[in-house]
Formats: structure tokens, C-alpha cells, sequence
């Protein structure tokens, strides 16, 4: 049973492990899909590698009103309403002590993660259908501390207020917003973290991050898309306002 018929759905952050995996998986669900992102050539390496004719990309600037606006525009164009909006765009910035971190980068992370979660739901509600959905991407980031990456902390805690504010917001017109909080996922954000906590040693920081997670490994981007699927899709019609952890067991600790 395909658990999106004949819904649209936006993916911010679409060109990234997370964002492109779950397009496939709502495109197997039946839904149309936008894919927006800030590079135009990952962005059609990601639309070839899924295919069909149902997924669309816009490239776009998420921390910039009027590109905000015009991916909205160009989902309603292509595909008439908008029914799902995954707000999943977000980098993980530097890896530094806060007294050495450079505040042009936090104010980046913040711009992206924070800002850019705002703004699309600014814009993305007035044109989204009633009983929609959006989903959040936060992290255990979002929950807990961690040293040396603060802005990415901040600003993941901060998509938590995103989200509680849209979702009271929100409720009158039956549209869901929740949040997604993944463990670290097997892709290119973790890579890039672990060079940055020990340069030169990245494989071994892998082996000690899986370490503290109780399932002993990393989360793969299928299984969080597949979360966000259950919250896109009418199962979780009386589900809104919450954190949704996804972890292997880090916050149970």
C-alpha cells in the first residue's frame, strides 16, 4: 500500500544523504517531490539517481526570503499544492572550543539550521494544505551537549522551538509538526565531524563515537527516511509537537 498517494512533498537539504534517500522513498510511496538544495549540480546528480518523471529540484539559498519564496512558488507551479514539507537543510559547521570558534561560522550554522527552518515554515504554511504535515531534521544534538560543536548544539536545540511554536501554530488547521532527532548517520556531515575532532584520525573516532551508542553503530539514512515516511503519511495523524528520537540508544544513557 503506497502510504503517499497523490501527495507533494518539499525536501530541503534534497541533494544530502538524507534528504535524497527519503525522496526515493516517498517517490515509492506515491508522492510528487520537490528537492531543494544550495548546489544545482548535486542537486541534478540526485534527480538523475532517483529518475521519474514525479521529483523536481530548485536550487535555492534556504537562509534567503525571496529563495524560500520561490522554492514554494515552484511546488505549487509543478505540482499544484503541497501536502509534506521535509525542513531537513542544515550543516554542522566547525569543529572548535567555543573560545576559538569563529563567529562568521556560527552565525552561518545559525543562519542555516535556524533561520532557514523558520523560514520555510513561514513561507511553506500559508500555501500548505490542511492536514498536512512537516517534519523537522534536529538531531540527539538537539537534546543533549556535546564539547567543541557548539554552534551545531545551539542551533539543533533551537529547531525544537521551530517546531513547538509551529506546531501550536499549526494545530488549528490539523497540520502536523513534529521533529526528527537521529543518532550519527553514515554519511558525509559524519565524515566531515569526525576528521574535524581528530584530524588524520577519523576512523578511529567513528569507532569510539559507535561506542556510546547502545546498538553499536551508526544510524544509515534509509532509517531515518523512513521515519519521517511514517510522519509524513496519515499514520501519524494525531502525532504533532514531539521529538522523535532515532538513536540506537545514546539518550537512554
Amino acid at each position: 500500500m503506497k502510504k503517499l498517494e497523490n501527495k507533494v512533498a518539499i525536501i530541503t537539504g534534497g541533494a544530502g544523504s538524507i534528504g535524497r534517500t527519503t525522496a526515493g522513498l516517498f517517490l515509492e510511496h506515491g508522492a510528487k517531490v520537490l528537492l531543494v538544495d544550495i548546489n544545482e549540480e548535486d542537486l541534478k546528480k540526485a534527480v538523475e539517481d532517483i529518475g521519474g518523471m514525479d521529483v523536481k529540484y530548485c536550487m535555492a539559498d534556504v537562509t534567503k526570503s525571496s529563495q524560500v519564496q520561490k522554492y514554494v512558488t515552484q511546488a505549487v507551479e509543478a505540482f499544484g499544492k503541497i501536502d509534506i514539507f521535509f525542513n531537513n537543510a542544515g550543516i554542522e559547521g566547525v569543529v572548535q572550543p567555543i573560545q576559538d570558534y569563529p563567529e562568521e561560522m556560527f552565525d552561518k550554522v545559525l543562519a542555516v539550521n535556524v533561520k532557514g527552518s523558520w523560514l520555510g515554515n513561514k513561507y511553506v504554511l500559508p500555501q500548505m494544505n490542511d492536514g498536512g504535515s512537516i517534519i523537522i531534521t534536529s538531531s540527539v544534538a538537539g537534546l543533549l551537549g556535546s564539547a567543541n560543536v557548539s554552534a551545531y548544539i545551539i542551533s539543533k536545540h533551537a529547531c525544537v522551538g521551530v517546531m513547538r511554536a509551529t506546531a501550536v501554530e499549526a494545530a488549528p488547521r490539523k497540520i502536523r509538526v513534529n521533529s526528527v532527532h537521529p543518532s550519527p548517520v553514515d554519511n558525509r556531515m559524519m565524515r566531515s565531524l569526525e576528521e574535524g575532532f581528530s584530524p588524520g584520525q577519523a576512523t578511529a573516532v567513528k569507532e569510539q563515537l559507535e561506542l556510546t551508542i547502545p546498538l553499536g553503530r551508526y544510524a544509515e539514512p534509509v532509517e531515518i527516511a523512513k521515519l519521517v515516511l511514517f510522519l509524513a503519511s496519515d499514520e501519524s495523524q494525531f502525532i504533532t509537537g514531539t521529538t522523535q528520537v532515532i538513536d540506537g540508544g545514546i539518550t537512554v544513557q
